[in-house]
C-alpha cells in the first residue's frame, strides 16, 4: 500500500528515531560514547557508582533539603526525576505527532481510517492501536509523458510509445507534455489508489490521446496549444474525481508538439506547399477586391450617365413639342406675322456664326456697304485672349 512510506509515526522508543535504546548514536545505559557497548577511550565499562554519586551530589543543591539530607533522600529524588523524564518521553514519543503546516494528517485506528488532524501537535495511542501519515498536500508534484530524464546523458530520454499519437485528420504527431498534480483529499490519495503516479500518468495519457484524436494537426502546431491542454487538464481532472484518487490537477503544458522525426522532411514540404497556396490565393483575394469595386463603380457611372442622358433627351424633346405648340398656337391666332418673325428667327439663327457682307441694291447704292460687325470683334478678341 501507498502509506508504507508514507508514515509519520515514527520516532517511537523501539524505532530508528534515536531513543534512548534505539539504534542511533545515542549513549545509553551500558554503552559508551561510540554506542558499541565498549567503555570510551580505554575500554573500560564506566564505574556506576561513581556517576550515581555524582549524581547525588549534583541533586544535593537542587532538591528541598538536599543540604542537610542523608544519601537515602537524594536517591528517592533521583529515581523520581528519572521516572518523571521517562514518564515525559513515553508520553510525548507514544502519545503525540507533529503535522508540518505542509502536511495533513490521517489517523487510523486498528487499520481503519478514524479521523484527519490539522497542522500542530495532535494525540494519538500508541501503536499498534493507531498509525499516522503525513503526506504533503501542498508540494506541486510533475509528471513527463512522451519524454524521461536520463541521467546517463544529461539530457530527455523520448518515449515514442507514450508521445506518438493519431490526430482526428489522420496524421501523425509526437507530443510531449507535463503534468502538474497535488493532493487535494489526503485520506483518498493513501487508500484509493495503489499507485498514484502511475495513476496520474495513465489518465494524462489517455486525456490527451482523446483530446488529440478530436483535432486536427494543424491547430495543434500553431493557434490550437492553449486549448488542448486546457480540454486535457477538465478531461483528467473528471476521470481522477470518478476514480476518487484525491488529486487536483493544477496545469497541463505542452512541451513540444511535432510530426515524427522519420516524416519532418516530407511534412515540411506539405507545410511549405500549403503556406503558398494561401499566399497565392490571398493575393487573388486581394485583386478581385481591388478590381470588382472598380468595375462596380465603372458600370454604376455608366448607368448615371446613361440614366441623365435619358432625362435630358426627355427634356429637350418636350420643350421642343411645347415650343412647336405654342408657335402653332401663335401662328393660328396671326398668320403673317408669326410667319415673318419665324423667317427672321431662322436667317438669325443662320448668319449668327458667319461673315456677313450688305450690298445695297437701290439704284443710286454704293454696293457694299461698310459696318463695324461688334459681335464678331467681341468674340474674336475673347478667343485670342
Amino acid at each position: 500500500m501507498p502509506w508504507n512510506n508514507q508514515s509519520g509515526g515514527s520516532g517511537g522508543p523501539w524505532g530508528g528515531g534515536g531513543g534512548p535504546w534505539g539504534s542511533g548514536g545515542g549513549s545509553g545505559p551500558g554503552r559508551g560514547n561510540n554506542g558499541s557497548g565498549q567503555g570510551g577511550g580505554g575500554g573500560q565499562p564506566p564505574d556506576l557508582e561513581e556517576m550515581i554519586r555524582k549524581g547525588q551530589d549534583r541533586l544535593k543543591t537542587i532538591l528541598p533539603g538536599g543540604g542537610s539530607g542523608g544519601g537515602a533522600g537524594a536517591s528517592k529524588g533521583l529515581i523520581v526525576l528519572v521516572v518523571l523524564i521517562a514518564l515525559v518521553f513515553v508520553g510525548y514519543n507514544f502519545f503525540t505527532f507533529r503535522v508540518q503546516p505542509d502536511q495533513q494528517g490521517v489517523v487510523l485506528q486498528f487499520g481503519e481510517f478514524d479521523r484527519q488532524a490539522q497542522p500542530g501537535l495532535n494525540f494519538r495511542l500508541p501503536p499498534p492501536f493507531e498509525q499516522v501519515f503525513t503526506p504533503s498536500v501542498t508540494t506541486i508534484n510533475r509528471a513527463d509523458i512522451g519524454t524521461r530524464a536520463d541521467d546517463r546523458r544529461s539530457g530527455a530520454r523520448d518515449v515514442p510509445e507514450e508521445s506518438l499519437m493519431l490526430t482526428g485528420d489522420g496524421n501523425i504527431v509526437d507530443i510531449d507534455f507535463a503534468v502538474f498534480w497535488r493532493i487535494s483529499d489526503a485520506p483518498l490519495f493513501l487508500f484509493n489508489i495503489q499507485n498514484p503516479e502511475g495513476s496520474v500518468r495513465a489518465v494524462a495519457e489517455s486525456a490527451m490521446r482523446e483530446v488529440v484524436g478530436r483535432s486536427e494537426i494543424q491547430p495543434l502546431l500553431t493557434q490550437g496549444r492553449q486549448i488542448t491542454e486546457t480540454a486535457v487538464q477538465e478531461l483528467m481532472q473528471d476521470a481522477l474525481d470518478s476514480y476518487g484518487a484525491g488529486v487536483e490537477i493544477t496545469q497541463v503544458q505542452l512541451l513540444t508538439v511535432d510530426p515524427p522525426s522519420q516524416v519532418i522532411d516530407a511534412f515540411r514540404d506539405v507545410q511549405a506547399a500549403r503556406a503558398d497556396n494561401e499566399r497565392v490565393q490571398n493575393q487573388a483575394q486581394a485583386y478581385a477586391n481591388r478590381v470588382i469595386p472598380e468595375a462596380r463603380g465603372e458600370s454604376a457611372r455608366i448607368l448615371e450617365a446613361a440614366n441623365a442622358y435619358r432625362e435630358q433627351t426627355v427634356a429637350e424633346a418636350r420643350g421642343q413639342a411645347d415650343r412647336f405648340t405654342a408657335v402653332y398656337q401663335e401662328y393660328v391666332q396671326a398668320p403673317e406675322v408669326t410667319r415673318q418673325r419665324l423667317y427672321l428667327e431662322t436667317l438669325e439663327r443662320i448668319f449668327r456664326d458667319n461673315d456677313k457682307i450688305v450690298l445695297d441694291t437701290n439704284d443710286g447704292g454704293q454696293g457694299i456697304v461698310p459696318y463695324l460687325p461688334l459681335n464678331e470683334l467681341n468674340r474674336r478678341s475673347g478667343a485670342t485672349q
